[in-house]
C-alpha cells in the first residue's frame, strides 16, 4: 500500500492488511536526534515518539474531514497483522494527523514505516509495512547534527502590525455592539532564510527551551504547542485549555506580581471562561462524567503566562479521538463566541488563509485513543520553497481588549518561532 497509490479520503483502497510489529529496545537517548529531516516529531519532557517512512498518506477536506479521517483509519486497521510486545499508549498501529483550521484547508493522516517511541522509562520501536511484507527490524540510531538555517528576516504577513491592530479595534466594535462574545484574531509573519531550513534545528530549541510543551513536526507543520485539545486514553478523555495571557518579564518577583493580576483579571477570567466552556459542553455530551474546576491555574511558560484548566470526562459512547476531536473544533480557545458568528468575522478581519495553524495536530492508534494538540506557537514551511516559513500567532479580543495590549501579546507568542530560526547555538536536549 505505498503512498503514490492511495487515493485521497475516506474511501482510498484498502489492498491488502498491514503488518505492524512493535517491540522493546534499550533507551535509544533523544528522540530528536535520530529523525531525519523530513520525519515525524511528537515530544514532551524527552518522552514522545519520532517517526520517517512513509506506508500511507490521505488528504481530507470540507466539514467532514474528521469523520472521513476517523473512516479511514478504521479500514486501514481493520484485519491489520499486528505483534506487539510493551502495549503502552502510541504502539502497535499507529497515525500521525495535522487537520487545517477551516472546512475549506487540507488535512494529512500519515502512516510511518518506523516509529521509535519512549515513555515511563520504556523505549520501543513499531515498524510498518503492506503487502503482506513482513517489516524489517530497526536498530534507532542517531543522525547527523542538523545544519543551521543561517541569517534569518521577518517580515509582516497579510497584515503588518498597524493593519492587524486596526482589526481587534474593529473586532472590540464588533463585541461591544453585541454581535458576539470573543473572537480570536491571528496574524502571521513571513520568515526567510538564507539555506533550506531543517525542521531539526528549530525542534531541537524548542524542545530545550519549552520541555512542558508538545513538541512537533507533521508534514511541514511545526511548533512547541502548550495547549492539549483532547487526550483519550482507554475511555478517559482529557484536554488542557488555555485563555488568557500575560507576557513574563524575567524577572522572578515582577512575574509572580503578573501571575496574581492574571488570575484577578475579570477580561481575562471572562475570555478564559468561554473557552473552557466549549470544551466542557462537547465533551459532556459524550461522557458519563466529567470534571472541570472552578479555578483555573496559571500555567508559567518561558515567554508567558496563561490561565489554565484541565478538563477531564468518562466517554460513555465509544467514540475515537478523531470523531471527538470534531466535536471539540473549533473551541473557542481559537475561534470565538458563538463559533459561527466568530468563524466569520475571522474570515472579514484576518485577511489570511490560516491553513493548518490552529487546527488539531498529533497521532492516533488502532483502538482510536490518542494525542491531539492545537498546533500554536508554530510554523509552516513552504512545500515550494524551503526557504520560506509562516509563522503564527492569535490573541483572544474580548470586552475591553486594547488594541496594543493585543499586539503585544501575540509578539510574545511569536517569540518562540523567532528564537528557534535565529539562534546561533544549539542548546542540549
Amino acid at each position: 500500500m505505498p503512498a503514490s497509490a492511495l487515493a485521497a479520503g475516506a474511501d482510498a483502497p484498502q489492498a491488502s492488511p498491514l503488518v505492524v510489529r512493535t517491540v522493546a529496545v534499550d533507551d535509544p537517548g533523544p528522540l530528536l536526534d535520530l529523525v531525519p529531516p523530513d520525519g515525524l516529531a511528537w515530544v514532551r519532557r524527552g518522552d514522545g515518539m519520532v517517526g520517517w517512512g512513509s506506508v500511507a498518506r490521505w488528504e481530507f477536506t470540507g466539514p467532514t474531514r474528521f469523520a472521513d479521517a476517523a473512516a479511514c483509519w478504521r479500514k486501514a486497521v481493520r484485519g491489520a497483522v499486528v505483534r506487539d510486545d510493551v502495549g503502552l499508549a502510541g504502539t502497535g498501529p499507529l497515525a500521525f494527523g495535522s487537520f487545517s483550521f477551516a472546512d475549506a484547508g487540507t488535512s494529512v493522516l500519515l502512516v510511518p514505516e518506523v516509529v521509535v517511541g519512549r515513555r515511563d522509562g520504556r523505549a520501543w520501536v513499531t515498524t510498518t509495512s503492506a503487502g503482506g511484507r513482513v517489516p524489517p527490524a530497526v536498530q534507532p540510531r542517531r543522525r547527523g547534527p542538523a545544519r543551521g538555517p543561517g541569517p534569518v528576516t521577518f517580515t509582516p504577513g497579510s497584515l503588518g502590525p498597524q493593519a492587524w491592530s486596526a482589526a481587534v479595534a474593529r473586532a472590540v466594535d464588533l463585541i461591544d455592539a453585541g454581535a458576539l462574545e470573543k473572537v480570536v484574531l491571528a496574524r502571521d509573519v513571513v520568515a526567510r532564510t538564507e539555506r533550506a531550513v531543517d525542521p531539526r534545528w528549530p525542534l531541537g530549541r524548542l524542545a530545550g527551551t519549552y520541555p512542558h510543551c508538545w513538541t512537533f513536526h507533521v508534514d511541514g507543520m511545526l511548533g512547541a504547542t502548550p495547549e492539549m485539545l483532547l487526550r483519550l486514553e482507554r475511555g478517559l478523555a482529557t484536554s488542557r485549555v488555555l485563555a488568557g495571557t500575560i507576557q513574563r518579564t524575567g524577572d522572578d518577583t515582577a512575574d509572580l506580581a503578573l501571575a496574581a493580576s492574571l488570575a484577578r483579571s475579570s477580561k481575562d477570567l471572562e475570555e478564559h471562561e468561554l473557552a473552557v466552556r466549549s470544551v466542557a459542553d462537547a465533551l459532556a455530551r459524550h461522557c458519563s462524567s466529567t470534571n472541570v474546576p472552578e479555578v483555573p491555574f496559571v500555567l508559567h511558560l518561558p515567554n508567558v503566562m496563561h490561565l489554565a484548566t484541565d478538563v477531564a470526562g468518562v466517554l460513555s459512547d465509544g467514540r475515537s479521538a478523531l470523531e471527538l476531536v470534531a466535536e471539540l473544533h473549533p473551541s473557542a480557545a481559537v475561534c470565538g463566541t458563538p463559533t459561527r458568528t466568530a468563524t466569520a468575522v475571522i474570515g472579514e478581519l484576518e485577511h489570511m488563509d490560516r491553513g493548518r495553524y490552529a487546527g488539531p495536530i498529533g497521532w492516533v492508534d488502532a483502538a482510536g485513543d490518542g494525542e491531539w494538540a492545537l498546533a500554536l506557537r508554530c510554523a509552516e514551511l513552504d512545500p515550494a520553497d524551503p526557504t520560506r516559513l509562516r509563522l503564527f500567532a492569535g490573541c483572544g479580543i474580548v470586552a475591553g481588549s486594547d488594541p496594543a495590549d493585543e499586539l503585544a501579546e501575540s509578539e510574545a507568542k511569536l517569540t518562540p518561532m523567532r528564537d528557534a530560526l535565529a539562534q546561533a547555538r544549539r542548546p542540549s536536549t
